[in-house]
C-alpha cells in the first residue's frame, strides 16, 4: 500500500501515513476552510488500510489547534481505528499536547473515552532549552 503524505500549510496539518516503515503522523494545526473535504482523502485512505492493515499500528497525533470541523473527522478516523482493535490487531493512539495546554490534553482524554483504542499521553514544553 503506498503511503499517504500531506504537506503541512498554514492552515493544515502535516499527515504522513506509511505503513511500510509503519509511521502514523498527523502533527501541525488544523482549521481547513472545508474539514471534509480535506480529512475525505485521509479516511478513503485509512478504509483501504483496515481492510489490509500491519500487526500493529500507532498513531501519533501533535496537534496544537484544530476547530471543531476538524475534530469531527479526527472523531472518524479513531473509529476506523476501532476496526482495526476488533479484528485483534494492536492499535495505539499517542496524543501530543503542550503541557500549558490543558485543553488539548482534555480533548484527548474525550476521545480517548469514545473509542476503543489504548491512549498513551505525551507532554511535551513550549520553551527550549537550547
Amino acid at each position: 500500500m503506498e503511503a499517504l503524505r500531506i504537506q503541512e500549510t498554514h492552515k493544515t496539518p502535516e499527515v504522513l501515513f506509511d505503513p511500510k516503515n509503519e509511521v502514523f503522523e498527523i502533527k501541525g494545526k488544523s482549521i481547513p476552510d472545508d474539514a471534509e473535504v480535506f480529512f475525505e482523502g485521509i479516511l478513503n485512505w485509512i478504509e483501504d488500510y483496515v481492510s489490509n492493515p500491519n500487526e500493529n499500528t500507532i498513531i501519533k497525533i501533535d496537534l496544537e489547534y484544530f476547530n471543531i470541523s476538524s475534530s469531527k473527522r479526527i472523531l472518524f478516523l479513531f473509529y476506523k481505528l476501532n476496526e482495526l482493535k476488533e479484528k485483534g490487531k494492536n492499535v495505539k493512539i499517542i496524543w501530543h499536547y503542550n503541557e500549558e495546554d490543558e485543553d488539548m490534553f482534555e480533548v484527548g482524554q474525550d476521545y480517548a473515552f469514545m473509542v476503543k483504542i489504548p491512549f498513551d499521553f505525551v507532554s511535551y514544553s513550549s520553551i527550549s532549552t537550547n
